[in-house]
């Protein structure tokens, strides 16, 4: 029989889920009844959970988790996930899209986490907990199981919204962990052929985080591989799409599968670092072998693991579709979306941070400060962000003199503003932004000692900030995460700033050097500042940007990001007749690169020419639409940026949305650009900015749109309606 068991077993628990509601325990034979409890309390309680058969996310919404014998079942309106209990190491049994009508059934026998053989799981809970909607997160549900091996305790979290079509699962570890072994690279060329039916038995990774086996010989699969690192790397998204046969392993964040004869699928998210700065990595990410998908990396070593607390794995988010690939596409950034709230006075942002002119620190004080919110404030420039230099301590990075970024806490004034450069401290700076509706931001650079040791005492600087000044934009720089206890100090540094600034905290989280987040971890904390370019260097050029943002924004929220645009007038001799030069192209172009992103005004606003300002019409044009952009799925459409492509970006709401156009330097005055609309649609388009005209247009193939621009270099955007 069932029984029930009120043990809620938090202690131990990570920080995340403190505050986090319990709604009902249920234990399946393992337990017995508890002295002060009646049998037939159990039997009352037990049939009135059956009779209930969910726990909804909030009234109005259908999230459910229930455990009914031997199964468990976890779903909402979209999805439904069941599994065969297995004493809390989960099987899972099916897999069900239901708004596609589609039940995937899996011909796998093994628990879906595995991780080290020996020995069957023990001392299975369950337990159902709400996270309510908060400043930065979604209700959700969080149905947790957790049993151990042997040794080790494990602990999985699988989280569900309303909104997505997807569940996520945390997997946590306490006790101890036998070696984990990587896997092998073997060359296809040295084995034996398909009749030696042992040699092709290829071993896989030892701990896998989740895996199905499902039928059908006909999938289509696609890898996508992410790089930072963006100071080295100028090529960040990397595509290996394949037909899975024997088995075989894959790097990638992401892996799509497409079932050709039920035009449906699944895809597997790796909240992780890209594969070149994973923690405990082991060369690969995803195995595949015919219709059974598994995805590895733990994210921890054996050493990793403690016995008296809990240690997390990287997080892996399964989520499903019917159709074709912009159904595909919808179903990741239906979860994306749900991360972390995208508000309008808090996210959105066209921001300015005066680096980019390459002065370091050797003009910022109180004086520059306020002369550059003044042509800040001609350009609509909504943050202005003050870089490297603010802090009486001095980094390396300092033109004045070079300092340290080793033992930061041995100077407790490190992080107080310099006062000979701001005798007045921010006051004046906040004041005056204010007065002209922009909000001052900061860079900070945490204390690297002992694997972020003191990430209390950072936190606690930046929420002076706070409370002195409002600041609560901060661009965190020089991360390096070598290990484990790295990342778990940064996280609770980001956390209790969170706590501190009750979530109106935001963090510009920069991707251009080092052992960092990448585009799928710390993804809830706000931006990306994706790359440093500069004139100086000749490593400035906008295709290049817009390339960057194009083939980023079809696997991750463009939203999410910081693109830059620099001042195009500066250094422009250094590229001589170089057709791609910034000189090339209007001040309102380089702009309009930005705008499916977080726009960044990468110069010193004093630095401009007057003609320059003439952008803060555009930009205020902008300002009105972007956000309503933003709450879209932002798609890359056309042609890959290439300097002389017709290329751009869509916005999709359900029956309207918009269009960002670019003719690059090419001679055909009209475009044809493959978009995400249906074929045959009739719609209505209306310029917002740039140079095209209103018109009312019927889809070709691939959703085809015809758009002509009067010269090379320019741009449209458009909003439009779908007519009935």
């Amino acid at each position: 029989m069932t029984v029930i068991n009120y043990e809620i077993f938090r202690r131990g628990f990570p920080q995340r889920f403190v505050n986090l509601r319990s709604q009902v325990i249920l234990m399946p034979v393992f337990a017995k009844i508890k002295s002060n409890l009646t049998v037939g309390i159990c039997i009352f309680l037990l049939l009135l959970s059956l009779l209930v058969g969910c726990f909804p996310c909030a009234a109005q919404d259908a999230c459910y988790s229930r455990l009914d014998q031997d199964t468990l079942t976890i779903g909402n309106q979209f999805i439904e996930r069941k599994f065969i209990w297995n004493k809390g190491n989960v099987i899972t049994y099916s897999l069900s899209d239901k708004k596609g009508g589609k039940v995937w059934f899996n011909k796998l026998g093994n628990p879906d986490f595995y991780i080290q053989a020996g020995n069957a799981p023990q001392n299975g809970h369950y337990e159902v907990l709400t996270r309510n909607e908060d400043a930065i997160h979604i209700a959700e549900q969080q149905t947790v199981i957790s049993f151990s091996i042997g040794k080790l305790d494990i602990r999985r979290v699988y989280r569900i919204n309303p909104q997505s079509a997807s569940i996520a699962c945390e997997t946590y570890l306490r006790g101890r962990l036998a070696g984990i072994a990587g896997v092998q690279a073997i060359n296809a060329a040295d084995q034996k052929n398909i009749e030696f039916a042992e040699d092709m038995k290829v071993n896989g990774s030892t701990a896998i985080l989740d895996q199905l086996k499902l039928d059908g010989f006909h999938w289509q699969v696609k890898a996508v591989e992410f790089f930072d690192v963006t100071d080295w790397n100028n090529n960040l998204v990397q595509e290996n799409k394949f037909i899975p046969y024997r088995k075989k392993s894959y790097r990638g964040n992401l892996l799509f599968a497409h079932n050709q004869e039920k035009d449906a699928g699944f895809f597997f998210l790796k909240e992780a670092p890209g594969t070149a700065t994973q923690l405990a990595y082991g060369g690969q990410d995803f195995t595949t072998e015919f219709g059974h998908f598994a995805i590895n990396g733990l994210g921890l070593n054996a050493s990793d693991v403690r016995q008296d607390e809990w240690r997390k794995a990287y997080t892996v988010v399964l989520g499903i579709y019917s159709g074709q690939e912009i159904n595909q596409l919808q179903a990741l950034r239906g979860y994306q979306k749900t991360i972390r709230k995208n508000e309008l006075q808090r996210d959105e942002m066209v921001m300015m941070n005066t680096w980019g002119d390459r002065s370091q620190d050797a003009k910022v004080n109180e004086k520059f400060s306020l002369l550059e919110l003044d042509a800040a404030a001609k350009l609509g420039i909504t943050h202005f962000q003050i870089d490297d230099g603010w802090q009486q301590g001095k980094s390396p990075n300092s033109a004045l003199t070079k300092g340290s970024f080793t033992d930061i806490w041995n100077n407790p004034r490190y992080w107080k503003p310099d006062t000979v450069k701001y005798p007045n401290g921010f006051g004046p700076i906040v004041k005056r932004g204010k007065a002209l509706g922009i909000e001052i931001c900061l860079w900070f650079n945490p204390s690297i000692q002992h694997d972020y040791a003191d990430w209390e005492k950072d936190a606690s600087a930046m929420a002076e900030l706070y409370r002195m000044y409002g600041i609560r934009t901060f661009k965190i720089d020089g991360l390096s995460i070598p290990n484990k206890q790295s990342e778990i100090n940064l996280t609770k540094m980001f956390n209790k700033l969170l706590s501190e600034t009750e979530n109106q905290a935001v963090f510009n989280l920069d991707a251009t050097a080092g052992r960092r987040g990448g585009y799928h971890l710390f993804t809830e904390y706000g931006n990306i500042f994706l790359e440093n370019r500069y004139t100086d260097w000749q490593n400035y050029y906008p295709y290049w940007t817009l390339r960057n943002l194009w083939q980023l924004s079809k696997y991750v929220p463009p939203e999410k990001l910081q693109i830059e645009f620099l001042n195009k007038w500066r250094n422009a001799d250094k590229y001589g007749s170089d057709p791609f030069a910034p000189s090339s192209y209007t001040f309102e172009y380089l702009f309009a690169i930005t705008m499916a992103a977080q726009p960044l005004a990468w110069f010193e606003g004093t630095g401009l020419p007057k003609e320059a300002l003439q952008l803060g019409a555009s930009i205020a044009k902008y300002k009105k639409v972007q956000h309503d952009f933003h709450q879209g799925t932002i798609l890359p459409i056309g042609e890959e940026p290439s300097g002389k492509s017709w290329t751009g970006f869509q916005s999709i709401h359900k029956d309207r949305g918009y269009f960002i156009v670019f003719r690059e330097n090419t001679l055909d005055g009209t475009g044809i650009l493959e978009t995400w609309l249906p074929e045959k649609v009739k719609i209505q388009l209306k310029p917002l900015l740039g140079n095209g005209k209103p018109m009312i247009q019927t889809t070709g193939r691939k959703g085809a749109l015809k758009v002509t621009l009067p010269a090379i270099n320019d741009f449209v955007m458009y909003s439009y309606t779908i007519l009935k």
